[in-house]
């Protein structure tokens, strides 16, 4: 079945960094909000070492620590069920259902209060999620949010991510 590595154990990445560097192992991590283009790319590619699919790996595996609302779960749950992208993972309900709870699972919740607004309305959600939590970082592959964070937070692409905090 395609993408089995996200269902069972670690992903290579992530357990190659915990075995390789036990100093920065478990390191604290500032809070993430990875954009739903990221668990999307992550569960569709054929490239197990993307990055978008190290990041939805390690979510998986709660070595990273990240933000989840009622709001942004909604948001990845519409998208995974998508047609298009149902034939692209051909993921059942119940296997994204499972997903989603693996993902929350992990999470840090939030419920944040309506009070910023994202230059993209459609985002307004992810501005009030980085409100909730100070210093987190976004992940997204969506160039609007990665040029127009908002203040006293900072947005970065997937592939930095993975330089940075993964590498």
């Amino acid at each position: 079945m395609k993408h089995s590595h996200l269902r069972f154990g670690k992903p290579d990445s992530c357990a190659e960094r915990s075995a390789l560097d036990p100093v920065h192992a478990g390191e604290m991590l500032k809070p993430t909000l990875i954009d739903t283009n990221i668990v999307v790319s992550g569960l569709i590619t054929a490239d197990e070492s993307s990055p978008p699919a190290r990041i939805l790996g390690c979510m998986l595996t709660g070595e990273i620590p990240f933000l989840m609302s009622g709001e942004l779960l909604a948001e990845y749950a519409n998208a995974l069920r998508r047609p298009g992208l149902v034939k692209l993972h051909r993921l059942t309900d119940a296997e994204i259902d499972i997903l989603l709870a693996e993902i929350v699972a992990n999470s840090m919740w939030r419920e944040p209060e309506p009070t910023l607004e994202a230059p993209d309305s459609g985002d307004n959600h992810l501005w009030r999620l980085l409100a909730a939590q100070p210093e987190s970082i976004l992940v997204t592959g969506d160039k609007l949010l990665l040029n127009n964070p908002p203040a006293a937070h900072s947005a970065i692409s997937p592939r930095s991510f993975v330089e940075v905090y993964l590498a």
